[in-house]
């Protein structure tokens, strides 16, 4: 731990919310990147096993609903694009709490533990329902949330 002198009195606090800060911002950078992988995930029909009779039907059964006609896969793909928003939205205001804390660490550090907390239990959901590459993007940054947390005391 480098310990910072100001005006010949050690500034430990100052220490520990530049660190929450900087993991403020590599949660943002981590959440960005998730988006955009899981944006790209998105872009085409896929299966990791390949075209099969799931995906077939997902593609072709129609069914009309509030006068538009839609298929699973168009569910499918539209909550995805729509994680993929709140992933964005996530990574702009983790950014921007960054910023706040500069001033403002101790109002801060709630919504830093609501992130945390809500990243907690998406990774298990991930873990559970999705693949390993999701799931380690949705564990780093439930890591980075809670250190940043940590540090900003």
């Amino acid at each position: 731990m480098s310990l910072k002198q100001h005006a010949g009195v050690l500034d430990l606090k100052g220490d520990a919310v530049m660190k929450g800060i900087i993991w403020l911002r590599i949660s943002a950078i981590v959440s960005l990147l998730f988006a955009s992988g899981h944006t790209l995930g998105g872009r085409r029909s896929w299966s990791p096993v390949g075209d099969n009779e799931v995906l077939v039907s997902m593609r072709t059964v129609q069914f009309n609903l509030q006068g538009v006609s839609r298929s699973f896969l168009d569910f499918y793909r539209g909550f995805g694009y729509s994680l993929s928003v709140f992933l964005v939205l996530q990574g702009i205001v983790l950014w921007q709490l960054a910023a706040v804390a500069k001033t403002q660490p101790r109002a801060v550090r709630p919504l830093v533990a609501s992130f945390a907390i809500a990243s907690v239990i998406g990774a298990v959901i991930t873990w559970i329902f999705i693949f390993p590459i999701p799931a380690m993007f949705s564990t780093v940054l439930t890591g980075c949330l809670v250190i940043a947390f940590v540090t900003m005391r």
